[in-house]
């Protein structure tokens, strides 16, 4: 039978790999739900090639114009950002697969969750920001997590058949594109250098965090959730080549590791194979191509993952507080209203100004995300 997909956030670059591997595995595959924040036109041509039952544009603005485009289409087109949870929650979706980018995911995640469904998560935020309460819903409604971020995705990959828990996490980080840039460096780079990414092709977002190296303390958070295991436990080292995307050390001083192209489609075929390794022809690893290299991060000259490790150890809804600063900071060096090492003052401080909740429900995660953003936004000229 065919798995049904339900994509939120199919127009990005998760998404529309996504999309790729139905594409080349229709016999297995079916889209059953698509939805976009504001990409209308692609989200379009997207439910035109796919036929899903489900179609949602986020921004309400835009629905008649989606609406209009697909009236021809046996095609429910919904608009709102509710509606993005209920097509995830669909009785006939078999996997969701979670690729809105920031703090936008937490809800539709949590529903998906509550549903029952499979989830491929992509939206590392949704841990970072409320990693306690995912994992208790998860195991309270049944719902398995199939990690897609690479690092993860190996993670997963080298935990599969071990019956104990490792000693120690190994995350990989290529280090960005300003690795070798000195502080003095730094205060100067340009938005157009940071979006160009030394190995991986990722939207714009995720591509300031990795060059920011926030990226890897949330991946460090996520792994924090999703492998049961403490801060101390999990080590972040740069390789630059990406090709061991991460490393799981176990008690007998063994080590595993998952490797391969820095090819994004990889771990997002594995989560809707559900862990069957769906074949492809993408191009295959030569090792002979390769010199493998590793350092240690400095987080002087990127203090975004010592921030990341802080807020983690104090635990609460300090993590929430650093992913809607991040998210304000990223958006502001983005539209060049900050500079790259401006955004990891404007992060510090909204960090000191949070008001601490040991034990945060949801409704103490959204405030905490509400007013962290407006401080945010509201210091940007003062920094």
């Amino acid at each position: 039978m065919k798995k049904n997909i339900a994509i939120l956030g199919s127009t990005g670059s998760i998404g529309t790999q996504t999309l790729d591997i139905i594409k080349d595995n229709r016999d297995q595959l079916r889209v059953y739900a698509i939805t976009a924040n504001n990409n209308y036109k692609l989200l379009i041509e997207q439910a035109i090639e796919f036929e899903p039952e489900i179609v949602v544009i986020a921004n309400e603005k835009h629905y008649s114009i989606v609406k209009d485009a697909l009236q021809s289409k046996p095609i429910k087109v919904w608009a709102g950002n509710q509606a993005i949870a209920d097509a995830a929650t669909m009785a006939d979706v078999h996997i969701v697969i979670t690729a809105m980018v920031g703090y936008s995911g937490l809800i539709p995640t949590l529903k998906a969750i509550e549903a029952g469904k499979v989830i491929g998560l992509a939206n590392k935020e949704s841990l970072v920001v409320a990693g306690e309460l995912i994992i208790q819903k998860a195991i309270e409604f049944k719902s398995a997590i199939i990690p897609v971020d690479s690092e993860h995705s190996a993670i997963f990959q080298c935990l599969m058949g071990e019956v104990q828990n490792p000693e120690k996490i190994i995350l990989t980080a290529s280090g960005g594109p300003f690795r070798a840039f000195d502080r003095q460096a730094l205060e100067t780079v340009t938005v157009a250098q940071a979006l160009k990414h030394p190995n991986w092709d990722m939207g714009a977002k995720v591509t300031i965090d990795s060059a920011s190296l926030m990226n890897k303390g949330f991946e460090m958070i996520e792994a924090k959730w999703l492998f049961d295991m403490q801060p101390h436990q999990i080590d972040v080292l740069i390789h630059p080549q990406s090709i061991i995307h991460s490393m799981v050390q176990f008690h007998d001083g063994s080590i595993k590791a998952q490797l391969g192209i820095p090819d994004m489609r990889l771990p997002i075929s594995y989560a809707l194979g559900l862990t069957h390794r769906i074949p492809n022809q993408y191009p295959r690893l030569d090792f002979t191509q390769y010199q493998f290299t590793f350092e240690k991060p400095d987080t002087e000259r990127f203090p975004n993952l010592r921030f990341a490790f802080e807020c983690i150890d104090k635990g609460g809804n300090q993590p929430c507080a650093l992913n809607a600063a991040n998210e304000v900071a990223v958006k502001a060096f983005l539209e060049e209203k900050l500079s790259f090492r401006k955004m990891s003052d404007l992060i510090d401080r909204c960090l000191q100004i949070n008001t601490f909740i040991t034990h945060p429900s949801l409704e103490d995660y959204i405030e905490t995300d509400r007013v962290i953003r407006q401080s945010a936004i509201e210091m940007i000229d003062k920094i």
